[in-house]
């Protein structure tokens, strides 16, 4: 049996908003509440990454495997005797694998380079937004293609593989490729497919996060930038960098963490800027960069590895200014930019 496989969430629901004083011991017992259930998930977590540490397959958890081109050269030469004329072969050369791969790489990986971004669209017709499961799907749905052509293109001139991303609506507690994902949690991402939870999102109640077809946008433009690093094989490089410093909970393991959510962030901010020009209303631009940017490890979580809300602002405005991979490599970024 294959070992558990991490899987890459969306950010960190926002906490609750502050109440009058009169509720104190309630907020109280709220903020204790959400504590104890972070806490909770850290030993989760902590269990499956000892699982992880010990099996010494881990780092080869990923399925994807990418499609190759063979060639190969086949030379006849031609020998006279005396009596007759033979054909000898020489032995066909190894073939080797050309075409697009991944590449196991991270603050040096060739898709960070210069001129590498997401092409803009003329439009991307989006239905009217209805919150409910299956409104949200249709919605989504409908965003997912517009997504794809902007990357796809982006992937192909890089040499990376491309495949499109699979959308998955959790509306229960259900078993995935990664794990378990519950529905009152942020989405995830795991080889290959988003795994959107549309109820917990519907249920976000804060003047920072009003349900709006931007947040909505927003959110799946962070997880499809976990697909762009799981195609490029930068996810799986974060992975086995994680594990070779002890595990994601270490404190060099959670400094790798944060630098693959923020250039998710960032991937993000990307997808959103060839929808800047016309594509899609403004409005919805401007909440998804917003909601981005107030989304993170806030201090009543105690594991700090979506980094800061201020942090995620930044990288998502960056994407979305600057529209370069290149200007998204959180892995060669300073500590405090990371943090």
């Amino acid at each position: 049996m294959p070992p558990p496989q991490p899987s890459w969430g969306g950010y960190g629901a926002y906490p609750a908003p502050p109440r009058k004083k009169s509720n104190g011991p309630i907020v109280a017992l709220i903020l204790g509440g959400v504590v104890i259930l972070g806490l909770g998930a850290v030993g989760v977590f902590a269990a499956t990454l000892s699982n992880k540490v010990k099996d010494a397959g881990y780092s080869g958890y990923t399925t994807y495997s990418p499609t190759y081109t063979y060639t190969t050269t086949e030379q006849a030469t031609t020998t006279t005797a005396p009596s007759r004329s033979t054909t000898a072969r020489t032995p066909s050369a190894q073939s080797t694998p050309v075409g697009p791969k991944a590449v196991y790489a991270l603050a040096d990986h060739p898709f960070l380079k210069p001129n590498i971004g997401a092409n803009r669209l003329a439009s991307c017709p989006l239905p009217a937004m209805d919150y409910s499961p299956a409104g949200q799907e249709r919605y989504l749905r409908a965003a997912l293609p517009c997504i794809e052509a902007m990357w796809k293109p982006a992937l192909q001139a890089a040499n990376m593989p491309y495949q499109p991303v699979e959308l998955h609506i959790v509306t229960e507690t259900m078993q995935y490729p990664c794990g378990t994902v519950r529905p009152d949690s942020t989405a995830r991402y795991c080889q290959g497919g988003i795994y959107w939870t549309a109820n917990a999102y519907a249920a976000e109640r804060n003047p920072n996060n009003p349900n709006h077809p931007g947040k909505y946008l927003g959110q799946l433009a962070h997880e499809y930038g976990h697909h762009i690093q799981w195609l490029t094989g930068m996810l799986k490089a974060s992975d086995r960098a994680q594990y070779d410093a002890g595990g994601w909970d270490t404190p060099k393991g959670l400094d790798l963490n944060r630098r693959m959510e923020l250039q998710a962030t960032c991937f993000g901010g990307m997808t959103l800027a060839p929808l800047s020009h016309g594509a899609v209303p403004m409005d919805v631009i401007q909440t998804g960069l917003t909601d981005a940017g107030n989304r993170g490890d806030y201090d009543i979580y105690p594991t700090k590895d979506h980094g800061t809300p201020q942090n995620n602002a930044n990288w998502v405005k960056q994407g979305y200014s600057s529209n370069q991979a290149s200007l998204c490599n959180t892995w060669a970024s300073e500590a405090q930019y990371v943090s």
